[in-house]
This record gives structure tokens, C-alpha cells and sequence, in this order.
């Protein structure tokens, strides 16, 4: 028996020993000899082919978000390498662990112009929380750990390793290959705050007269949903949330006052964000869409930042009291010393609050949702998916038409993640994709992915994919026969002047017909919600392409358009 494997083997080891139970790529030349371990060796590891590259980081990144694992995609050397880069930047950037592997040419041909050479380190750099390009075989299971550190520790995020070709035919040994199993899952050795300094964030808090909690996606990320809800519950607090936050309370909870800020929010939930004397962000970054570029909190509102990345704090506003530490943790002491506290503690009145705020937001929902509108508008698309939706479904939305409407208007009746969207860079074609890796991730939910015709147009060819896997997804695509958010705001901030945003209308459902999905073409209201009960019970993929109103003409829940 020989203990060596050469290096495509030895990287097949590492990630079985890391617990990777599905990889999503796509092969190339500078791929044989990893295909060929893969193929060889007897292992747990599910390869999904791709048809595109950027498919395969966006099933990676939502298999993530849904299962708390490290999501593995991989692809080929020179043009597979770039087209890998938009899911490792919006995985990054949104701090969920996402593993990308690009073969490379042969270390030896460096220099030399062979076919498809790039500088991947140069490439993925500025990208990834870890990268690099592996020039030893003996270095694999080294960096694989090295890789996997990095993704689950402190803020979570993406990481690049570079495998050249010649190097996955060296020798490896094989007494090398181990895996810490905490870095299995993230967040991984997790960091509690330091001393005194709960305590001083409570206090603060106490001090208030109208605090609202602003969740990011880190209270997710850290599974410390049940330790909020504690928290809010106790002190009868508002929680509202960024679109990266949606689930840390379910949209039902009486105190889940919903998303506020430019994209998804509404003018009766943007209330509580002007009259806070306090906002207290929770693993949220205060970025441009939560703000409404910063329109508030203003100068004078204070402010506590819980956060597991000290360079958030601080970062747009002067922060009273920060909290350093992974939120799971944090809230877990908040909710101690409130235990030990003291005294009466004060009850902020908050579910009284925000069920106003809901009655009179859902008032005018429902008033679109039930209009005899020419075109089916997309209130009646979330109505209808609110009173369809399993209670355990996974939607995935594309960052155009359909996401501020779910965002303003989901029902979701549990906490934790199940709402998926790619809003750090919002590159359209994204949900097609990443339902998939969504329904890898959690096979026994339903899931459902919306995106308008022009997303479609972007990754149509991965249903191909979903078909041969025979993923009972729903897709739902908003038609409306242009790039909706850019002419809407040309529509605000050109004065109505639409330059080259208009496109043929397709017949998508037709399109998917030819892939193989069950599939309807809706263009009467009165017909969404037979049709929508028929895909959702149907064993196999589905779409539904529904002929709706330009964006540019609805009362979209858009406080801001650009920015």
C-alpha cells in the first residue's frame, strides 16, 4: 500500500477532510487530473457539472448560506478563472465562506505564453479574504487548511487556491492529510466580548426612550436568532433589518418591523429609523441601502454597534458603545446581564409601534394586490407566493424587479435563512443558479427563485442543470421587456429619458419548455394562483413566466434608486 497520492488526489483528501460533501464546477484541460482523482477514489463528494463558471460560484455561495457549510466551487485555468470572480467578490463581501479552486497551467510553463495563462493570485487578491496559487504539491493540505481557516474565522468570506496543472501529478504524503473539524462549519472559534464592555451596551441601550435594533446579515450568520429574539422580546424592542437580515426574526414576529432603507423599505418603516434616539446595529455594516445613503440615523441619533468585524465600528457613525464578538455569543451575555440585573427594566413599546406601521404598509399592499390593474403587477406575484409558500421554503431573488417587493412584503413565518439574495454587488442572473445550490443545500425545502426576463437572459442555459438534477425548483420571471431598475431610475433621475434599456419580449416559458421544465406563460392575474398551486406541486422543476408591469410605472417599495 503506498503512502503518497499525487497532489489532484491529495486535494480531493483535504476536502473530504473538511467535510465537503458537494462541489459545483465546471472541467477543463488544466482539470484531468483532478477530474480523474475525483473519479478514481472512493469518496463522499457530490460534483455538480455547471454550464457556466459563475453558475457554479453562485450554487457555492446560496449552498452556504443555507447550510452554514463551506461551499466549494471549481473551474479551469485563463477564462474559467475570470469568470469565477463575481461569486467569489459577492460571497466575500456578504461574509459567507465560499472555496474556489481554479486549475492552473504547469508552474514549469510560467513565463512562457502558454494557452490561458493569467496571474490568478494577481486576479483573485483583491477579492477573496485568502488566495493563493499553490506551487508545491507538498503545500496542498496545508493551504486547504490554510483556505478553510480563513473562510470560518472571524467574518466569514471567500478564498481562492490556484492548482497548477503539472504539480497535481507530484507526490503528496498521505500522513498530511487532516482537517481541523470545527473549521467544518463556520462561524468557527468564535470570540466573546470583552469584559465590561455588554454591560456598557446595555446600559446605553436602558437610557433610551425609542430604540430600534437593526440586524445585518450577522445575526444569521451566527445562528443567534432565538438570543434575539429574547432580547427584543423582553424589552418589547423593534427589530428592523437590512435585506442581508431578513430572518433574524420571522417577517411575523409582532416586534419584526421588516427591511428598512432604500431597497425594500417604505416610508412607514423608514419612521422608525428618523425617531430613533438610538439605533443599534447588529452584524450590520450601515452601508448605503440600509441607510438610505446615510439619511439616518443623523447627526445626534446615538449609536451601538454589535459587530464580529472591528472595522465596521465606527466606520460611517460615531458609535457610542461597540461591541467586538461574534453576535450568537454577544447576545447571549446581553441576555445574562439582564438577568442579574437590578431594577425594572424598561419596556419600549415597540410591537405596538410596529404593528401600526404594518397595518397601514400592508394596507396599501393589499389595496395593489387586489386592483384591476390592466397588467398583473407585482404585488399580486408576492400575494399570491405569501399564500402559497411552505413555511420551511427557500426564495432566492435576483437584485432586480422581484427583490424590493420581497423585501418590503415576504411573509416568511420562521427565523433563519431563507431569503437569498446577491445584494453586496447585485449581478443579475444570480438566483437562477443559486437556487440550486439552495436546493442542494436543504433538498427537503421548497424552493422558489424570482428574477426578471433580464436575468433570465443571463444563465437560461443552466436549466439544462437544474433539469438533469431533476431539482423541483419554482423559477418566477417578472416580464417586463427591459432592465427594469435602470429605466425606472432613468424614469427618477433622467427626467423619463430611457436610453438603450428597452429589449424583445421573449417567451421564457417556451425557453424552459425546450430545457425540459414544466412551464406556464401567465398574463391574467386571475390565473396566478391555479397556475403557482400546480408548479409548487409538481415532482420536478418549473417556471412560470408572468407578464407584468414595467417597473418604471409601479409603486415599487424604492426609497432611492441609485445607490
Amino acid at each position: 500500500m503506498r503512502n503518497t497520492m499525487n497532489g489532484a488526489e491529495a486535494m480531493v483528501r483535504s476536502l473530504e477532510a473538511h467535510g465537503v460533501r458537494h462541489i459545483f464546477g465546471l472541467c477543463g484541460d488544466t482539470t484531468l487530473p483532478f477530474y480523474d482523482a475525483m473519479h478514481n477514489l472512493d469518496h463522499n463528494i457530490t460534483h455538480v457539472l455547471t454550464r457556466d463558471e459563475r453558475s457554479a460560484t453562485y450554487m457555492a455561495d446560496a449552498y452556504s448560506r443555507v447550510t452554514g457549510r463551506v461551499g466549494v466551487c471549481e473551474g479551469p485555468s485563463g477564462g474559467g478563472a475570470t469568470y469565477i470572480l463575481p461569486g467569489l467578490i459577492e460571497a466575500n463581501e456578504s461574509s459567507y465562506a465560499v472555496l474556489s479552486i481554479t486549475t492552473d497551467i504547469s508552474v514549469a510553463s510560467y513565463g512562457k505564453y502558454p494557452l490561458t495563462e493569467v496571474d490568478q493570485e494577481a486576479l483573485m487578491r483583491p477579492l477573496t479574504k485568502f488566495n493563493t496559487v499553490i506551487k508545491r504539491a507538498t503545500h496542498i493540505p496545508r493551504m486547504v487548511r490554510q483556505a478553510f481557516r480563513a473562510m470560518t474565522t472571524g467574518r466569514s468570506g471567500s478564498a481562492h487556491l490556484g492548482l497548477p496543472y503539472d504539480i497535481q501529478y507530484d507526490d503528496v504524503p498521505a500522513e498530511d492529510i487532516w482537517g481541523d473539524p470545527k473549521h467544518q462549519t463556520y462561524p468557527s472559534y468564535r470570540a466573546a466580548p470583552e469584559p465590561g464592555v455588554v454591560e456598557a451596551a446595555v446600559e446605553a441601550i436602558l437610557t433610551a426612550k425609542s430604540p430600534l435594533i437593526v440586524c445585518g446579515g450577522g445575526v444569521v450568520i451566527a445562528g443567534g436568532m432565538d438570543e434575539l429574539e429574547k432580547l427584543a422580546s423582553r424589552l418589547d424592542l423593534a427589530v428592523a433589518t437590512s435585506i442581508s437580515g431578513k430572518g433574524s426574526l420571522a417577517d411575523t414576529h409582532p416586534l419584526s418591523l421588516g427591511v428598512v432603507g432604500s431597497n425594500g423599505g417604505t416610508d412607514e418603516t423608514w419612521e422608525m429609523m428618523e425617531e430613533a434616539d438610538l439605533v443599534i446595529f447588529m452584524g450590520c455594516r450601515a452601508g448605503s441601502t440600509t441607510t438610505s445613503r446615510w439619511e439616518a440615523p443623523k447627526p445626534g441619533q446615538r449609536i451601538v454597534h454589535f459587530d464580529n468585524d472591528p472595522m465596521t465600528i465606527g466606520a460611517n457613525y460615531p458609535t457610542e458603545v461597540g461591541v467586538v464578538a461574534d453576535l450568537k455569543l454577544a447576545l447571549a451575555e446581553v441576555n445574562a446581564y439582564l438577568d442579574r440585573r437590578e431594577g425594572d427594566v424598561t419596556s419600549f413599546g415597540g410591537a405596538a409601534r410596529v404593528a401600526d406601521i404594518k397595518e397601514r404598509k400592508f394596507a396599501k399592499f393589499q389595496a395593489l394586490a387586489q386592483s384591476d390593474a390592466e397588467l398583473i403587477i407585482p404585488e399580486q406575484i408576492i400575494d399570491t407566493l405569501n399564500k402559497n409558500l411552505p413555511d420551511d421554503a427557500i426564495v432566492v431573488s435576483d437584485p432586480g424587479t422581484s427583490c424590493p417587493y420581497y423585501n418590503a412584503y415576504s411573509q416568511q413565518k420562521n427565523p433563519g435563512r431563507q431569503y437569498i439574495t446577491n445584494r453586496a454587488h447585485g449581478a443579475l442572473g444570480y438566483s437562477l443558479s443559486a437556487a440550486l445550490g439552495a436546493w442542494y443545500g436543504r433538498p427537503d425545502s421548497k424552493v422558489v427563485a424570482m428574477m426578471g426576463d433580464g436575468s433570465f437572459a443571463f444563465a437560461c442555459g443552466e436549466l439544462e442543470t437544474v433539469v438533469r438534477s431533476n431539482a423541483p425548483i419554482t423559477y418566477i420571471v417578472f416580464s417586463n421587456s427591459n432592465f427594469g431598475w435602470i429605466k425606472a431610475s432613468q424614469y427618477a433621475d433622467c427626467e423619463k429619458r430611457y436610453y438603450n434599456v428597452d429589449f424583445n419580449r421573449t417567451n421564457q416559458a417556451a425557453v424552459a419548455e425546450a430545457f425540459g421544465l414544466k412551464s406556464w406563460r401567465v398574463e391574467k392575474a386571475e390565473d396566478l394562483e391555479k397556475v403557482m398551486k400546480e408548479a409548487f406541486a409538481h415532482n420536478g422543476p418549473t417556471l412560470i413566466d408572468v407578464i407584468c408591469q414595467p417597473l418604471e410605472e409601479a409603486a415599487a417599495p424604492v426609497r432611492r434608486w441609485m445607490g
